[in-house]
Protein backbone atom coordinates (compact mmCIF):
# COMPACT_ATOMS: atom_id res chain seq x y z
CA UNK A 1 0.00 0.00 0.00
CA UNK A 2 3.08 2.58 0.61
CA UNK A 3 4.41 1.86 -2.89
CA UNK A 4 0.75 2.75 -4.15
CA UNK A 5 0.32 5.41 -2.05
CA UNK A 6 4.09 6.83 -2.81
CA UNK A 7 3.14 6.54 -6.96
CA UNK A 8 0.05 8.14 -6.52
CA UNK A 9 1.72 11.70 -4.90
CA UNK A 10 4.45 11.28 -7.80
CA UNK A 11 2.40 10.90 -10.52
CA UNK A 12 -1.04 12.66 -9.94
CA UNK A 13 -1.50 13.83 -13.41
CA UNK A 14 -1.19 10.51 -15.02
CA UNK A 15 -3.78 10.34 -17.49
CA UNK A 16 -4.28 6.81 -17.48
CA UNK A 17 -4.39 6.22 -14.04
CA UNK A 18 -6.53 9.30 -13.65
CA UNK A 19 -9.08 7.41 -15.94
CA UNK A 20 -8.49 4.22 -13.98
CA UNK A 21 -9.46 5.89 -10.44
CA UNK A 22 -12.37 7.70 -12.36
CA UNK A 23 -13.77 4.13 -14.00
CA UNK A 24 -13.02 2.93 -9.90
CA UNK A 25 -15.33 5.19 -7.99
CA UNK A 26 -18.18 4.70 -10.62
CA UNK A 27 -18.36 1.43 -10.05
CA UNK A 28 -17.90 1.33 -6.30
CA UNK A 29 -20.70 4.11 -6.15
CA UNK A 30 -23.17 1.79 -8.76
CA UNK A 31 -22.36 -1.60 -6.89
CA UNK A 32 -21.17 -0.67 -3.68
CA UNK A 33 -17.67 -1.83 -1.58
CA UNK A 34 -18.55 -5.44 -1.58
CA UNK A 35 -20.00 -6.03 -5.06
CA UNK A 36 -17.69 -4.11 -6.71
CA UNK A 37 -15.22 -6.32 -8.54
CA UNK A 38 -11.79 -5.91 -10.17
CA UNK A 39 -12.89 -7.09 -13.31
CA UNK A 40 -15.54 -4.76 -13.20
CA UNK A 41 -12.98 -1.86 -12.71
CA UNK A 42 -11.38 -3.11 -15.62
CA UNK A 43 -13.64 -3.08 -18.01
CA UNK A 44 -15.20 -0.08 -17.14
CA UNK A 45 -11.36 1.57 -17.52
CA UNK A 46 -10.66 -0.53 -21.22
CA UNK A 47 -7.62 -1.92 -19.28
CA UNK A 48 -6.83 -5.56 -18.84
CA UNK A 49 -7.72 -7.23 -15.47
CA UNK A 50 -3.75 -7.76 -15.33
CA UNK A 51 -3.23 -4.44 -15.96
CA UNK A 52 -5.64 -3.61 -13.00
CA UNK A 53 -3.39 -5.21 -10.66
CA UNK A 54 -0.14 -3.72 -11.82
CA UNK A 55 -1.49 -0.48 -10.39
CA UNK A 56 -3.12 -2.07 -7.62
CA UNK A 57 -2.84 -5.80 -5.69
CA UNK A 58 -6.26 -5.30 -3.60
CA UNK A 59 -9.76 -3.62 -4.04
CA UNK A 60 -8.73 -1.99 -0.94
CA UNK A 61 -6.17 -0.51 -2.18
CA UNK A 62 -7.39 0.69 -5.33
CA UNK A 63 -10.41 1.75 -3.03
CA UNK A 64 -8.62 4.23 -0.84
CA UNK A 65 -6.82 5.53 -4.09
CA UNK A 66 -9.93 6.17 -5.82
CA UNK A 67 -11.25 7.85 -2.92
CA UNK A 68 -8.51 10.19 -2.14
CA UNK A 69 -8.34 11.06 -6.10
CA UNK A 70 -12.22 11.75 -5.90
CA UNK A 71 -12.07 14.26 -2.68
CA UNK A 72 -8.61 16.11 -4.21
CA UNK A 73 -10.09 16.51 -7.59
CA UNK A 74 -13.49 17.56 -5.86
CA UNK A 75 -12.07 20.01 -3.16
CA UNK A 76 -9.85 21.59 -6.08
CA UNK A 77 -12.69 22.35 -8.50
CA UNK A 78 -14.55 23.58 -4.76
CA UNK A 79 -11.96 26.07 -3.97
CA UNK A 80 -11.26 27.21 -7.26
CA UNK A 81 -15.12 27.80 -7.48
CA UNK A 82 -14.59 29.68 -3.87
CA UNK A 83 -11.97 31.59 -4.68
CA UNK A 84 -13.34 33.15 -8.01
CA UNK A 85 -13.28 36.80 -6.95
CA UNK A 86 -14.98 38.13 -10.42
CA UNK A 87 -18.12 36.24 -8.97
CA UNK A 88 -20.75 37.60 -5.97
CA UNK A 89 -20.19 35.59 -2.36
CA UNK A 90 -23.68 33.58 -2.72
CA UNK A 91 -22.21 32.72 -6.87
CA UNK A 92 -19.15 31.30 -5.11
CA UNK A 93 -20.79 29.77 -2.33
CA UNK A 94 -22.97 27.91 -4.20
CA UNK A 95 -20.35 26.82 -6.64
CA UNK A 96 -18.27 25.82 -4.36
CA UNK A 97 -20.90 23.38 -2.76
CA UNK A 98 -21.93 22.26 -6.26
CA UNK A 99 -18.13 20.63 -6.64
CA UNK A 100 -17.86 19.48 -3.66
CA UNK A 101 -21.62 17.99 -2.66
CA UNK A 102 -23.68 18.45 -5.90
CA UNK A 103 -21.81 16.87 -8.30
CA UNK A 104 -22.41 13.67 -6.64
CA UNK A 105 -26.18 13.70 -6.27
CA UNK A 106 -28.06 10.77 -7.74
CA UNK A 107 -25.26 9.04 -9.00
CA UNK A 108 -25.25 6.53 -6.22
CA UNK A 109 -26.46 3.38 -7.14
CA UNK A 110 -28.50 0.98 -4.52
CA UNK A 111 -26.22 -1.11 -3.98
CA UNK A 112 -23.79 1.34 -2.44
CA UNK A 113 -25.00 1.38 0.71
CA UNK A 114 -21.54 0.01 2.02
CA UNK A 115 -19.65 2.74 0.91
CA UNK A 116 -19.76 4.80 3.77
CA UNK A 117 -18.76 1.77 6.41
CA UNK A 118 -16.17 0.63 3.75
CA UNK A 119 -14.51 4.53 4.04
CA UNK A 120 -14.73 4.23 7.66
CA UNK A 121 -12.85 0.80 8.00
CA UNK A 122 -10.51 1.17 5.00
CA UNK A 123 -9.02 4.93 4.94
CA UNK A 124 -9.15 6.53 8.23
CA UNK A 125 -9.24 10.30 8.74
CA UNK A 126 -9.28 10.97 5.00
CA UNK A 127 -12.79 11.98 4.42
CA UNK A 128 -13.05 13.98 7.54
CA UNK A 129 -9.75 15.78 7.15
CA UNK A 130 -11.01 16.68 3.15
CA UNK A 131 -14.38 17.66 4.80
CA UNK A 132 -12.71 20.20 7.10
CA UNK A 133 -10.29 21.59 4.51
CA UNK A 134 -13.38 22.71 2.43
CA UNK A 135 -15.74 24.17 5.37
CA UNK A 136 -12.35 26.30 6.65
CA UNK A 137 -12.31 27.55 2.67
CA UNK A 138 -16.12 28.15 2.88
CA UNK A 139 -15.05 30.01 6.12
CA UNK A 140 -12.43 32.05 4.67
CA UNK A 141 -15.00 33.52 1.93
CA UNK A 142 -17.39 33.71 4.87
CA UNK A 143 -14.86 36.75 6.74
CA UNK A 144 -13.13 38.39 3.74
CA UNK A 145 -17.06 38.99 2.47
CA UNK A 146 -18.21 41.11 5.38
CA UNK A 147 -21.03 39.54 6.47
CA UNK A 148 -19.64 38.91 10.04
CA UNK A 149 -20.80 42.15 10.50
CA UNK A 150 -24.12 41.38 10.60
CA UNK A 151 -23.93 38.49 12.38
CA UNK A 152 -21.57 39.06 15.11
CA UNK A 153 -24.54 40.91 17.33
CA UNK A 154 -26.12 37.14 17.38
CA UNK A 155 -22.44 35.85 18.15
CA UNK A 156 -21.68 33.70 14.95
CA UNK A 157 -18.45 32.91 14.19
CA UNK A 158 -17.15 32.00 10.55
CA UNK A 159 -17.13 28.32 11.41
CA UNK A 160 -20.81 28.56 12.32
CA UNK A 161 -21.77 29.65 9.18
CA UNK A 162 -19.79 27.59 7.28
CA UNK A 163 -21.02 24.44 9.24
CA UNK A 164 -25.10 25.93 8.76
CA UNK A 165 -24.10 25.65 4.89
CA UNK A 166 -22.66 22.38 5.07
CA UNK A 167 -25.74 20.95 7.21
CA UNK A 168 -27.80 21.98 4.74
CA UNK A 169 -25.52 20.87 1.29
CA UNK A 170 -25.99 17.39 3.42
CA UNK A 171 -29.49 17.56 3.67
CA UNK A 172 -30.03 18.44 0.48
CA UNK A 173 -27.28 15.70 -1.26
CA UNK A 174 -30.02 13.58 0.59
CA UNK A 175 -33.24 15.20 -0.29
CA UNK A 176 -32.67 16.17 -4.25
CA UNK A 177 -33.11 13.56 -6.72
CA UNK A 178 -30.98 15.73 -9.70
CA UNK A 179 -27.57 18.10 -9.15
CA UNK A 180 -30.02 20.97 -10.74
CA UNK A 181 -32.52 20.81 -7.59
CA UNK A 182 -29.26 20.90 -5.08
CA UNK A 183 -27.74 23.55 -6.72
CA UNK A 184 -31.38 25.34 -6.92
CA UNK A 185 -31.64 24.42 -2.88
CA UNK A 186 -28.16 25.66 -1.88
CA UNK A 187 -28.89 28.78 -3.91
CA UNK A 188 -31.95 29.52 -1.82
CA UNK A 189 -29.61 28.91 1.25
CA UNK A 190 -26.75 31.12 0.29
CA UNK A 191 -28.77 33.81 -0.72
CA UNK A 192 -30.67 33.80 2.58
CA UNK A 193 -26.98 33.92 4.24
CA UNK A 194 -25.77 37.03 1.85
CA UNK A 195 -28.78 39.10 2.41
CA UNK A 196 -27.05 41.43 5.01
CA UNK A 197 -24.83 42.30 1.81
CA UNK A 198 -27.41 43.72 -0.03
CA UNK A 199 -26.86 43.69 -4.13
CA UNK A 200 -23.04 43.22 -3.34
CA UNK A 201 -24.24 39.40 -2.53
Amino acid sequence: MAADHDTAQKAPDDPRRHKLLEAAFTVFTRYGFRKASMDEVARAAQVSRQGLYLHFATKEDLFRAALQHTLETSLQAAVASLGDAALPVESRLVGGFDAWVGRYVGVMGAGASDLAEASAALVGTMVSDHEERFTEAVARVIRASGLLAAYKPAGLTARQLAGTLQATARGLKHGCATRAAFVEGMTVAARMMCLPLGGSR
